[in-house]
């Protein structure tokens, strides 16, 4: 929004596009609050004071007195889609107005903010009656903020993603029905298609989904995904696991992070789009395909690789150990030997054997059926468990590279701080989603992150070490936790949340940008929790600019309540890649 005044220049003087704009016949003037689009953070320095001036080709607002004002930004009228009160919710909100009300155009949506209901009505009336000749008109929109990285009405993460509830554009107007645009005047309506498999079925198009990768059946109830082919959707009583039908008429189960909602506006279905591209990677990879001056003629994306499914099937969790072939081992972790595998020779898989004595197996047993549940591109997927015989096998996805703690200190000097902080981005993201689900890590740390042949970190052995039976994990009243990524609260009271992983992320963060150090170093674990209740903290590593230290300073606040969540996190660490402060 800010500065998209796209005024001519001649001998440095603006020319007659904004003198007419500000001689244009006013409908509605007034001072406003308005949030910020163009930063993550929405701390009260986003929420600016303006005034805003209608008229009947554009909305537009100024920083400053009515005397002397300077131009921010402005809205083309015959752009908006949506112009429409945000319903409640807005109680919070760090400024003095409190009423809001949200103008949609392009792919923005300017959030404002009226001192009275009374105002706001009058700003919504004026301008649902300057959009109402509009052709593109949203026909669903979002009656709550966006905010926090989702939308509080419905819960979505994408920001483009279509409206939850119907719009009425003369809602508060008149009750005539939209225009009909000069197209729909023209023609008569298309045929109805032929009967197909799908005539039995009330369709709309949320029920049309379009697969994205192929999927090969690995039992008799899964159906065969074809990568650009459409399915109908029959079920969601799983997740994870949804019951489609395809063009002949085929029944059976998909995964369903394999499928996308076949609209128009849904960018997913597009071999060009690039949900997590950040700039920082987007650069790199431009720079390996082509000159940054040359004419882009065909999709520069990295290689789309299948997402991990919750499981191998639908409601299969428990593996069969005949069918697990043992390859290389890979190292020894808390519960036993790890191994390289496959499971039917075909997937690659890394299988835990347990120790006899080394976790509290019934316990766990029922816990992984409600961890097969957890899938997030970010988290290492638990496909399944051999539970009918000893020792217990936990079947895993295999990630190339190993540890990231071991990553880190084979590779030292090898590593730019981009880089560095997009492990960090990564790490972040998988723990976000695990908040969102009220799941506690418990002891998150560098060699429990592992790293896969692209290089993406994911988060492990999320929740397990409340199955640890291991002196090295438990303290005298018997809590299990490391003392070194703990905060004061768990050395103290072993008192688990996301606020206390929330500290062990800056703890992994530290570890992060000094390649693979121990944290406290020589000190023992009395010591640290001596120095931590003083208020003493890990320094400032080398690579770590001021503004990621400020990060791991948050994470270390004594208080639980005083440290920020993941969402906040991941939304500054992708502030900074962003090179957006």
């Amino acid at each position: 929004m800010r500065n998209s005044f796209q005024g001519f220049i001649f001998n440095g003087r603006e020319t007659s596009e904004q003198e007419v704009e500000m001689n244009s016949e006013i409908v509605l003037e007034g001072y406003l609050y308005k949030r910020s689009q163009q930063k993550k953070w929405t701390s009260p320095v986003n929420y600016k004071e303006r005034l805003f001036v209608l008229t009947k080709s554009r909305l537009t607002y100024y920083e400053g007195r009515a005397e002397k004002k300077n131009k921010k930004g402005s809205v083309d009228i015959s752009k908006v889609k949506c112009v429409e009160v945000v319903k409640n919710g807005t109680d919070q909100v760090p400024c003095q107005n409190k009423y809001a009300f949200q103008v949609v155009y392009d792919t923005n949506t300017l959030y404002v903010f009226a001192p009275t209901s009374e105002s706001r009505d009058q700003w919504v009336k004026c301008m649902k009656e300057g959009i109402k000749n509009n052709n593109h008109i949203l026909h669903k929109y979002h009656p709550l903020l966006w905010s926090d990285g989702v939308y509080q009405c419905c819960r979505q993460t994408e920001k483009l993603a279509p409206g939850c509830e119907a719009y009425n554009l003369f809602g508060g107007i008149t009750s005539k029905p939209l225009p009909p645009t000069p197209d729909t005047q023209k023609r008569p309506p298309p045929p109805l298609p032929p009967e197909t498999f799908r005539g039995d079925i009330k369709e709309d198009k949320e029920n049309i989904v379009i697969a994205m990768f192929d999927f090969h059946p690995v039992e008799p109830h899964d159906l065969r995904l074809t990568i650009g082919e459409e399915y109908v959707v029959l079920e969601k009583k799983d997740e994870h696991w949804w019951k489609a039908r395809n063009n002949h008429g085929q029944e059976g189960y998909i995964p369903s992070n394999y499928v996308t909602e076949k609209k128009l506006d849904n960018l997913d279905q597009y071999e060009w789009y690039s949900r997590n591209m950040n700039r920082n990677k987007a650069e790199q990879l431009l720079k390996m395909e082509v000159s940054l001056v040359t004419r882009l003629r065909y999709p520069v994306c990295p290689n789309r690789t299948a997402p991990t499914t919750a499981g191998f099937s639908y409601d299969k969790w428990e593996i069969n150990p005949s069918e697990l072939t043992f390859m290389k081992e890979l190292g020894s972790g808390l519960f036993g030997v790890v191994r390289l595998g496959k499971w039917r020779a075909q997937y690659k898989v890394a299988i835990k054997a347990i120790r006899e004595g080394a976790m509290s197996e019934e316990d766990f047993i029922e816990e992984a059926k409600v961890m097969m549940k957890l899938t997030h591109p970010k988290l290492v997927q638990l496909y399944g468990v051999c539970t009918e015989k000893r020792p217990i096998y936990i079947v895993t996805e295999f990630m190339e590279y190993g540890c990231l703690l071991n990553y880190l200190r084979q590779r030292q000097g090898q590593f730019n701080a981009d880089i560095l902080l997009s492990m960090c981005q990564d790490v972040c993201d998988g723990m976000k989603y695990l908040e969102l689900n009220n799941f506690i890590h418990r002891d998150l740390a560098a060699r429990n992150c592992l790293v896969n042949d692209l290089g993406v970190v994911k988060v492990s052995d999320f929740g397990m070490t409340r199955y640890v039976l291991d002196n090295q994990y438990t303290s005298s009243c018997g809590a299990k936790f490391p003392v070194k990524w703990s905060p004061p609260e768990v050395f103290n009271y072993s008192k688990f949340s996301s606020k206390s992983d929330v500290w062990s992320f800056g703890v992994l963060m530290w570890e992060v940008f000094t390649e693979g150090k121990m944290p406290f170093e020589s000190y023992s674990n009395v010591e640290v929790v001596e120095m931590v209740t003083r208020g003493e903290r890990l320094y400032r590593p080398r690579l770590a600019t001021n503004r990621i230290y400020t990060i791991m300073m948050a994470c270390w606040h004594e208080k639980p309540e005083g440290r920020p969540r993941f969402n906040d996190l991941l939304l500054g660490i992708g502030q900074i890649l962003e090179g957006d402060f």
